[in-house]
Parts: structure tokens; sequence; C-alpha cells
């Protein structure tokens, strides 16, 4: 299998490796693979044994072309996903004040009116791209809004921070991988404006909330400080819209792929909450990240050396056991966002963002349908989500 097809359509290979005794080892991701539910969540309450440091190992390195842009930019420093211990705790605690619960009931108008503007632009025509007609933008527009940027810049920051990953993850030319860095260092530019604006006049947005608890005081940011808070910044912007587009997608393509999930969500919305968890656990957001071995150690009866990588798979966790999706399934446990000390500070934030969208599409577009059955999915590990998803009503 080459690492395209893994990366489309891995539950092959997750579904091999549950049963299997031991760690699977995968050659495509150069790691153990950890793919049953209480195994993941062993390895997420186990920080001390299971480093974060290389969560996020990227598939492609950005070679000289690339490398002459990106020094002219910010960043470069380690992120939230990426550390552990008190370093971890310094960089999420800006996060967690910003997407506190009473943050994110302060955001609910935004996003419904935002909901609403998007699908009334479609909904004459009869038919719709989903993913880049309304995930997309409302995913955007959101984090952009929490993190208090311009109108007019969310959109474009939100597209720039996708090159970053592209620029990691995708096969490209040099000249091709100089245009993404250019990209990049555009937006790094443009985070460090805000987080300077933010020093000299505090708001109560994410920015304000990450300059605060990175560089407390007020005196003017260091190089330094620039340097960790747009670090910081560009990934709140890249995970606060992936996360939220991924769910959002498929949400819609499994309740449409089994119709009679989609009418008996119609028919009885107070299921609505049900099928957010069960679209989390069923086809996880966010699929997994890297952990790398403190100290040699047998888990799950393989033995592992210090320095040895494993792929903790949240995909493959929420679908121990063999379930399919459906949305009357009793409350249950599942790690679609995380657990522990990494836990996705944003899953509240993204479950209001779904739950606003099934609302407002079971009022305005109840008849909706997939255009086809053919449904290709995003050649990503970092998460989950239909390519395109044509709907037609």
């Amino acid at each position: 299998m080459d690492l395209d097809a893994l990366y489309r359509d891995p539950h092959p290979t997750y579904a091999a490796a549950r049963p299997a005794p031991g760690l699977t080892y995968v050659p495509e991701l150069q790691a153990w693979l950890v793919s049953r539910y209480e195994d993941v969540r062993e390895v997420l309450s186990r920080p001390e044994d299971f480093s974060s440091e290389g969560a996020l190992r990227p598939d492609q390195l950005p070679r000289a072309a690339a490398l002459t842009e990106l020094v002219k930019g910010f960043g470069g420093r380690p992120t939230v996903l990426s550390r552990d211990g008190e370093e971890h705790r310094r960089l999420r605690r800006p996060l967690v004040r910003g997407l506190s619960p009473v943050r994110i009931a302060a955001a609910v108008p935004f996003i419904t009116r935002r909901a609403e503007e998007l699908i009334a632009a479609f909904a004459a025509a009869g038919h719709a791209e989903w993913m880049s007609a309304y995930a997309r933008p409302l995913a955007a527009d959101v984090i952009g809004h929490l993190m208090g940027l311009e109108e007019g810049d969310a959109r474009p920051a939100v597209a720039a921070g996708n090159r970053a990953e592209d620029l990691l993850f995708q096969p490209m030319t040099d000249d091709e991988q100089a245009a993404a860095a250019r990209d990049v260092v555009g937006l790094q530019h443009l985070l460090d404006g805000y987080a300077r604006a933010r020093r000299d006049e505090p708001r109560d947005d994410l920015t304000t909330e990450m300059v605060r608890g990175l560089a407390p005081g007020t005196e003017p940011l260091t190089t330094d400080q620039r340097h960790e808070i747009v670090a910081n910044l560009q990934n709140l912007l890249l995970a606060g819209h992936l996360t939220t587009t991924a769910l959002i997608g498929s949400a819609v393509h499994l309740l449409l792929r089994e119709r009679a999930q989609w009418e008996l969500l119609c028919a009885r919305p107070e299921l609505i909450p049900a099928a957010i968890e069960e679209t989390a656990r069923y086809e996880a957001p966010i699929q997994g990240f890297r952990r790398t071995l403190t100290r040699p150690l047998t888990f799950a009866g393989t033995g592992l050396e210090a320095g040895d990588t494993v792929f903790v798979s949240y995909g493959s966790a929420g679908r121990d056991g063999g379930a399919g999706f459906d949305i009357t399934r009793p409350p249950g446990r599942h790690l679609g966002f995380g657990h522990g000390v990494h836990g996705c500070p944003g899953s509240q934030l993204a479950r209001e963002e779904l739950r606003i969208t099934l609302e407002t599409l079971i009022r305005e577009l109840p008849g909706i349908r997939l255009e086809s059955s053919e449904v290709v999915m995003a050649p990503t590990l970092i998460h989950r989500a239909p390519e395109s998803l044509r709907l037609v009503w």
C-alpha cells in the first residue's frame, strides 16, 4: 500500500490491526499502530512514557527554495501539540481560557448567522459542493471571529494556513514549495501584526489571550516572544478550522449515506447531540497523532525502545468493537477528540458549529441527498473528511 492510499482509507489497516496480537508496525507510517480503544486511551493517559514531541512529523521537508522564503517569516517554535509537562500546560492555558464555555456561548449568535447566510447563498440553486460552499468557510469565519481577525482577513488567513499543511504533507516541485512558503510567511506577518496590536490594545479574543499567556506584561514584545506567539497562533488557526471542517463534512456525509439516519434526524431533531457524538466516534475528525517512547517498555505485548514511534489512532479506537454508524446508539465514551492532557481544547466549539449546522439544514433543506455514492476522502491522517461532497435537493 502506498501512503496516499493509506491516508484516503486507513480503516482496512485499522481493522486488520485491532485483532492482531500486540502492536502492528505500519511501514508507511514508520510507526507502531496503536489501534484498540483501551490501548489508545492508555497511551494518551501516560504522557511521561509517550511524549508528544514529534506528534506531527512531516511527510515532506521544505527544500532550499522554500527555506529561503521561510527565514523571512516568524514562527518555527514549538506549539502545544508537540510539548509535554509544564511547557505544554503553559502553551495550553491561553487556549483553554480563549475557548471557555462562556466565550463559545457568546459566539453562538455569530455562528448561527453565518450558518444561515452560507446556506441561503446556495439554497435556490438546488445543488452545492458542501465542503467549499459551507464546511470550510463556516469553520474559517468562526475561528477568525474568535481570534479577533478582521472579516476580510479570516478566510485568506485560513487558506494560507492550509498552505503550511500542504508544504509539509504534499509532494511539490521546488517552485510550488517556494510559492507555498511565501503564502505562509505572509500569514505569519499578518498574525504578528495582530499580536503586536493586541499588546497595545487588548481585546476580548483568542489573540489577546495568546499574547497575555505567552508574554505576560505590558512592554513591547521581544523578537523571541513574537516568534512563539505567531507559531502558536498559526497552529490555532489551522487546528481551529480543520477539526470542525472535518466534523461537519463527515456528519453530513454519514447521515446522507445512511438515508434512514437523516430522515430519523429530521423527524427527531432532539437526536442532534447524539448524531454529533456518533460522528466523532465513527469518523474521528482528528485521526491520530504520533507519540515517542521516552524509555524502553513493553506495551500491549510489544517490546518498545526509547525513541520508538507509535501512531495513536483515535479513528481506529472509535470502531473498536465493530459498531456501525447509528445515531440512536446509547451515549458512550469515544476518543474522537483525543483524551487526557492533550484532549482537543476546541472540541466544544466544533460540537456547537455542527449542532447549529444540523439544525439549520433540517429547517431549510430537509430534502438534501448525495449526488453520488462515490465520495473520496482527503489524503491526510491529520484530519478526516470528504475531499468533496456534492449535494442536491
